[in-house]
């Protein structure tokens, strides 16, 4: 039986990759953020992933990218409350 893609789960590492890169773009300086390509970063990201995940994989990756900061903040500041994660 032959795997799908190269890993297996190719489509979930792309996801979680676009979400984390968008998420480290982000914290650039303003006039330093490449916002048409941050745009198609998210575009490709919401492409991929499930209906109504995108805020979910932005959450997780700022929850992996700043672990000092509280877990439930963040999701809250996606617009996820307690019990969507």
């Amino acid at each position: 039986m032959s795997k799908k893609g190269i890993t297996g789960h190719d489509e979930w590492v792309v996801t979680e990759a676009l979400a984390t890169a968008l998420i480290a773009l982000e914290q650039l300086p303003s006039k330093h953020q490449p916002r048409a390509h941050m745009e198609d970063v998210k575009k490709l990201l919401t492409a991929g992933s499930q209906p109504g995940t995108v805020n979910l994989h932005m959450a997780q990756a700022k929850c992996r990218l700043f672990p000092d900061l509280d877990p439930l903040t963040i999701y809250r500041e996606y617009g996820l409350e307690d019990g969507q994660h």
